[in-house]
């Protein structure tokens, strides 16, 4: 098992250009990183052919592997032509994983508004998002590269949403990236949807979250979870998420792969990151 970063973490202080994505990559190793993961938020990797090799060449020297890499998809669409060209164009992601070097890929699956959400809606589109899947995950194992869903954006985050859409793709190279935090953007407790789906990870994202009831509007910074209540993101150990449970379970179920913190808080990014990777692997040591 190996402790790392998503880049994501560190997204505000590359978007203020107070950091590069190779500084990140730097930053990770010296706060004691084994990995970084990369999400491309504010960069196209697709057409930044030189960014791309010089992510690859600052892992290669400071020693930590390009863990997984996330892009976005949505494969709802207005008709068969579009989701063809979405199909195409992830496709295209996949061969930037390949350029990477890495043999994890999280891409996203389906998002709807508000009212389209239901579950009746989800087992409509299920075949067509699995055959989706399908085709990106056979395009993907010419390169040993395993493709995954994260539990996110709503629509595809309950944990039996995603077990239902891994046993419809039914393709061994494709899983999930779990996320410790998503399944509360549902109102289903990390714990439960932890407990379902670490069998299926490839990937696993450690966020923290505070909880607020619908009834006591917090203010500024928080955002409403599908049923109504509040989030707001945490440094991972300080937040209302039995963390400690959590890695419990992951410990137990003996994943050994990689573990990103994902650092959504309101704390200045490079603190509230290194803060959550230290007390996450204090608390891997006490569980």
């Amino acid at each position: 098992m190996k402790w790392g970063i998503s880049s994501n973490s560190l997204t505000r202080a590359i978007a203020a250009k107070e950091m590069t994505v190779p500084d990140v990559i730097e930053w990770t190793a010296e706060a004691g990183g084994e990995h970084i993961e990369i999400v491309p938020i504010g960069y196209d990797l697709t057409r930044d052919p030189e960014l791309l090799q010089a992510i690859r060449s600052k892992a290669e020297q400071v020693g930590i592997d390009i863990s997984n890499y996330t892009v976005r998809a949505n494969f709802v669409t207005e008709d068969e032509t579009s989701l063809n060209q979405e199909i195409e164009r992830v496709k295209q992601e996949v061969n930037i994983a390949n350029e990477l070097g890495v043999k994890l890929m999280r891409h996203d699956v389906a998002s709807r508004p508000p009212g389209e959400r239901s579950i009746v809606q989800f087992h409509k589109d299920l075949p067509i998002l699995a055959e989706a899947c399908r085709q990106i995950a056979d395009y993907a194992s010419k390169f040993g590269i395993t493709t995954s869903v994260e539990n996110h954006g709503y629509y595809m985050q309950a944990s039996e949403r995603v077990q239902s859409l891994i046993h419809a793709v039914g393709r061994p190279n494709f899983k999930t990236t779990l996320d410790t935090g998503n399944f509360m953007c549902v109102d289903e407790t990390a714990v439960h949807g932890v407990s379902n789906n670490i069998h299926l990870a490839s990937m696993v994202h450690l966020k923290d979250f505070y909880l607020r009831s619908g009834h006591r509007d917090p203010g500024q910074g928080w955002f409403k979870t599908a049923g109504g209540n509040y989030l707001r993101g945490s440094i991972v150990g300080q937040g209302d998420i039995d963390i400690w449970e959590v890695l419990r379970i992951i410990k137990g179920s003996g994943y050994d792969g990689y573990i990103s913190i994902e650092f959504e808080g309101m704390e200045e990014c490079r603190s509230g990151t290194r803060t959550g990777l230290d007390n996450a692997k204090r608390i891997w040591n006490e569980v």
